[in-house]
């Protein structure tokens, strides 16, 4: 099986404070990592809308599926399997992460990795690739999981490294509208568990692109009344 790639000696990203004390028990202990990873508990968390908001992100990459995109982060469940089975010959999928245990989980999942297919051991933030990499940069439930300023240095890099004429893609959480009953449920599950969700909740994704950056289009569409979003950014 082939290793996902790493920085050289010394240059290896740092698994950052704010993920090891609140996130350890979802995305780095190894028992976590086997916990989760299940198709039906993705779902379930999602309250039956995994399938849903996985192709609405895979659709949003159309046609620029036959160029190179970069996955931002792995992903629980078969992401990234169904992104790789819509991806042409022609097609380049990066995929990224902090965390060497998500991908050596996504390593497993995947089996035979394609030569099409490269994983890298990078840190969202301060990305590796130069300006203007990639036809389509992928942000799949990542934004919510950072602090304020984590977060705007990942948009600015998936904003960097994306080509023009390319897309740069979010799908996260959302405030649901007010007669939607998991506005009053998920407020304090996202508040004990997930300290940095309820940022999504109180300001628009737009709001963390930088100066300079606007793209041409941007088209957000809501789902299950409002708790999820996606946004597409037409560069």
């Amino acid at each position: 099986m082939e290793r996902h790639n790493q920085p050289p000696q010394g240059c290896l990203p740092v698994i950052p404070d704010y993920l090891q004390k609140t996130y350890w028990w979802a995305y780095l202990h190894p028992n976590a990592v086997r916990f989760f990873e299940r198709q039906w508990l993705v779902n379930l968390i999602l309250w039956g809308n995994f399938a849903k908001l996985r192709d609405a992100a895979i659709e949003s990459m159309q046609p620029n599926l036959g160029g190179k995109t970069l996955q931002v982060a792995c992903v629980y469940g078969d992401f990234t399997h169904r992104i790789i089975q819509q991806m042409p010959k022609t097609g380049l999928l990066e995929v990224v992460d902090v965390a060497p245990v998500q991908l050596d989980n996504l390593e497993k999942k995947l089996g035979d990795i394609p030569p099409h297919v490269h994983l890298s051991l990078q840190d969202s933030s301060s990305l590796t690739y130069a300006d203007g990499s990639f036809e389509n940069v992928l942000l799949f439930f990542l934004l919510h999981e950072q602090p304020e300023q984590v977060r705007a240095q990942t948009v600015k890099e998936a904003f960097r490294v994306v080509k023009p004429g390319g897309k740069v893609i979010f799908v996260d959480y959302h405030q649901p509208v007010k007669h939607n009953p998991f506005r009053y449920v998920m407020w304090p599950i996202l508040k004990w568990l997930e300290p940095y969700a309820l940022a999504v909740w109180d300001k628009e994704i737009a709001s963390w692109i930088p100066e300079g950056k606007a793209p041409a289009t941007l088209r957000k569409t809501t789902y299950f009344g409002g708790l999820y979003q996606r946004v597409v950014c037409d560069c």
